[in-house]
């Protein structure tokens, strides 16, 4: 079984600010990101969201494998090109490659109901 490690939703929002400001009331701190280059982390415990303003149309379920919830590198995790090949083998369509044969590296699915999925390793 692959682990995916840390989940977030990545919203994709029409003005940045006006997304801070609401998740701020609901509870939500930033954490990370750049609102000068569009985007913004935010967490209320083990709830992370990523808001993004004029990066993509959708929003999107993402996880990062080798990362825990709160961003950290985990002891374990599975690769990324594991992951994608692990799904590959078992039918699954997963268009695109990932460039580097080891470190960071990203793909993108779609689930049967539509939904974007990124697996997103950043080390």
């Amino acid at each position: 079984m692959s682990e995916l490690g840390a989940f977030s939703v990545s919203l994709a929002v029409k003005d940045l600010n006006d997304s801070l400001a609401f998740y701020e009331i609901l509870g939500f701190q930033q954490f990370g990101g750049n609102p000068e280059h569009g985007y913004a982390m935010v967490r209320n415990g083990d709830s992370v969201l990523g808001l993004f303003q004029g990066m993509f149309e959708a929003n999107i379920l993402t996880f990062n494998p080798g990362w825990d919830q709160s961003g950290n590198n985990t002891d374990t995790f599975t690769d990324v090109r594991s992951i994608k090949q692990s799904l590959q083998d078992q039918g699954i369509e997963v268009p695109g490659e990932i460039d580097a044969p080891e470190g960071p590296g990203s793909f993108m699915l779609t689930d049967p109901d539509g939904n974007q999925i990124l697996i997103d390793q950043h080390r």
